[in-house]
C-alpha cells in the first residue's frame, strides 16, 4: 500500500511535468483534485484566484511574496492566453513600459480585450488584472515580447493617453528614444489623419533633444494638408541629451533616473568633509572596523555569523578542507569569501585616497572584489571557476519585492554606462548614495550584490572624505524598504536620509 511519502512523490511528478513544459499558471484542468489537495497542502503549489495555482516552496513563510512576484508575468501571460485565445493586448501603457524596459510588477495589469468583462481581477498580494472591454488594434501593430501580446512602440505612442506623458515621463521619453527614424512613426500619422497627436509627439521628440524627427513629423503633416500645432506634453525639459547612437531602453533609462536622483541626493546628505586624510591612518580605521562590518552585511544577507567566527576565519586558523561537517561550514566560506574582498576593496579604497578617480578604480577593481567574495565557494567545489567570469547569464528576482531587474542581455550595455556615470559624477555623495543604489538596481550577479553595492558606498565614501559606514542588521527592514521605493517609484529620498543619517553617527 503506498505510503503518504509515496504519495506526495507521485503528485509532485506530476508537478513537474507541467514546470518542465514551462507552464507556470496551472489550471484545474491541469491536474487532478486529488494532487491539486495534495500539492496544496504540502506547500508546493498555492491558490492564486480560484481554479488557478503557482509553483510555491514549502518553507516560505505564510504572507511572502516572492514566489509571486517571480511569477507574476509568466502567470498573467499564461492566464490571458488560456482566457482570450490570442484575443487580447495590453494596453499602449503598459506596452510602453516594456518596450522601455520597465518589468516591475505592476499594482494593475491593464488589458485590451474584445471579451473583456470591464472590471478587475483580484490577484495575490493586491495585484490585479483589470480586463477593458475594447477592439484590439491592427494585428500588425501587435507583436509578441516574452509571452506577451503588446502594442508595438509607434503605435502605443499614437494611442497613448495624453497624460501619459507628464505621468510617467521616464518611460514615455526612453520610449521615444528608441524612435531613430521619423518614418517609423509618421505613416501611421499620415493614414489615420492624426494631426493632434502628431503635434504632441513633435513637441516630445524636440523635448528629448530630437529636432530632426519633429520638424520631419510637422513637415510631412502639413505637407499632406493637416493642420498641426506643435505641443509639448511634457512639464519640464528633459534631464539629458540623448544621443542618436544610444537606443537601449535600460541605458537611457538609468541616464534619466541617475539626472533626476542626484539634486535630491545633494539636498538630503551633509556635505563631503574633503579633508586632507592621512591614509593611513584611514585604512587602520577600515581595518578595526572589520568584524562590525562583516557581521552585519553578511547578517543582512541571511548568514549566520558571529564576531568569533568572523575572526577565526579571517586569521586563517580555519580550513575549509577539514572542517567540511562543520555545522558552520556555509556561513564560515562566506566569512571567508568576505573577508578576502575586504583586502581587495582596501586596495581600491586606499588608490583613491591617494588621488586615482573613484570611478575608474571601481571599473577596474570590481571584478576582483567579486571573485575573491566567492573564491572559498569555488575552492571547497560548491562553485565553478566560471560562474565567477562575468555578469550573470539569466533572469534573477528580489526577495519580497515587485521591481524585477533588467534582464541579463541588458546588463553588458548598462554596465559600462554605470561606470560611465561614476566617472563623469563630481559630487562623492552622489557616487556613494546612487553607485550603491544603482548596483543593487542592475543586480548584475546572481548573487552577491548587496555586498557589493555595501563594499562600492563605501570606497566612495572615502574619496569623499566620509567615514567607513556600516549598515547595521537592526535597520535591515528600513534600509529594503528605502531601496525598494527608489526602485519601485523611483523616489530616491528616503533612500538618501536613511544613508545620510548613518553617515552622521559614524
Amino acid at each position: 500500500m503506498p505510503t503518504p511519502q509515496d504519495k506526495l512523490a507521485e503528485s509532485l511528478a506530476v508537478l513537474k511535468k507541467l514546470q518542465d513544459e514551462g507552464i507556470i499558471a496551472i489550471h484545474t484542468k491541469n491536474m487532478t483534485r486529488t494532487h491539486r489537495e495534495r500539492l496544496v497542502k504540502s506547500g508546493f503549489i498555492k491558490e492564486v484566484m480560484k481554479g488557478w495555482y503557482i509553483p510555491a516552496h514549502p518553507e516560505e513563510p505564510a504572507g511572502e511574496s516572492t514566489a509571486w512576484y517571480a511569477s507574476f508575468w509568466r502567470f498573467c501571460g499564461d492566464y490571458l492566453k488560456s482566457r482570450f485565445g490570442n484575443q487580447w493586448c495590453l494596453s499602449p501603457e503598459q506596452s510602453l513600459s516594456i518596450h522601455s524596459g520597465n518589468w516591475n510588477v505592476p499594482a494593475q495589469l491593464l488589458v485590451r480585450t474584445p471579451k473583456g468583462g470591464n472590471k478587475p481581477i483580484s490577484l495575490l498580494h493586491e495585484t490585479s488584472i483589470m480586463d477593458v472591454r475594447l477592439k484590439l488594434p491592427d494585428k500588425n501593430d501587435i507583436e509578441i515580447k516574452g509571452n506577451f501580446r503588446i502594442i508595438t512602440l509607434s503605435a502605443a505612442l499614437i494611442s497613448c493617453a495624453p497624460g501619459y506623458y507628464s505621468n510617467n515621463s521616464i518611460e514615455a521619453r526612453v520610449a521615444l528614444s528608441m524612435i531613430s527614424d521619423a518614418s517609423e512613426i509618421l505613416h501611421k500619422l499620415l493614414d489615420g489623419g492624426h494631426s493632434t497627436i502628431a503635434g504632441r509627439l513633435a513637441g516630445a521628440f524636440r523635448n528629448i533633444g530630437k529636432p530632426v524627427i519633429a520638424d520631419n513629423i510637422i513637415e510631412a503633416m502639413r505637407a499632406a494638408g493637416y493642420n498641426i500645432a506643435e505641443n509639448d506634453p511634457f512639464e519640464e525639459k528633459a534631464p539629458i541629451n540623448f544621443s542618436e547612437r544610444e537606443l537601449s531602453p535600460y541605458v537611457n533609462r538609468i541616464r534619466m533616473n541617475w539626472a533626476d536622483m542626484r539634486g535630491i541626493v545633494l539636498e538630503n546628505f551633509p556635505q563631503a568633509p574633503l579633508l586632507h586624510q592621512n591614509t593611513d591612518e584611514y585604512l587602520k580605521h577600515v581595518d578595526d572596523i572589520y568584524l562590525t562590518d562583516a557581521y552585519h552585511s553578511l547578517s543582512i544577507e541571511g548568514y549566520r555569523v558571529s564576531e568569533e567566527l568572523i575572526e577565526r576565519v579571517s586569521s586563517g586558523s580555519w580550513d575549509p578542507e577539514t572542517n567540511r561537517k562543520d555545522k558552520e561550514y556555509a556561513n564560515a566560506l562566506a566569512a571567508r569569501g568576505y573577508w578576502q574582498a575586504f583586502q581587495a576593496v582596501k586596495k581600491s579604497s586606499e588608490k583613491i585616497l591617494n588621488k586615482s578617480s573613484p570611478g575608474t578604480v571601481v571599473s577596474n577593481d570590481h571584478s576582483i572584489w567579486y571573485r575573491e567574495l566567492f573564491a572559498p565557494s569555488v575552492g571547497a567545489g560548491l562553485l565553478a571557476a566560471s560562474d565567477l567570469a562575468g555578469y550573470r547569464n539569466q533572469p534573477v528576482y528580489i526577495r519580497k519585492s515587485m521591481y524585477v531587474p533588467p534582464r541579463y542581455e541588458a546588463v553588458r550595455d548598462l554596465m559600462p554606462a554605470f561606470f560611465s556615470l561614476l566617472e563623469d559624477e563630481e559630487e562623492p555623495a552622489v557616487k556613494a548614495v546612487l553607485g550603491h543604489f544603482f548596483f543593487v538596481y542592475i543586480h548584475p550577479y546572481v548573487d552577491g550584490n548587496g555586498r557589493m553595492g555595501r563594499f562600492l558606498m563605501n570606497v566612495m565614501l572615502a574619496g569623499g572624505g566620509y567615514p567607513w559606514t556600516v549598515i547595521p542588521l537592526e535597520t535591515r527592514n528600513d534600509y529594503m524598504a528605502t531601496l525598494e521605493e527608489a526602485s519601485v517609484r523611483k523616489n530616491i529620498e528616503p533612500f538618501s536620509r536613511f544613508l545620510a543619517e548613518l553617515v552622521q553617527k559614524r
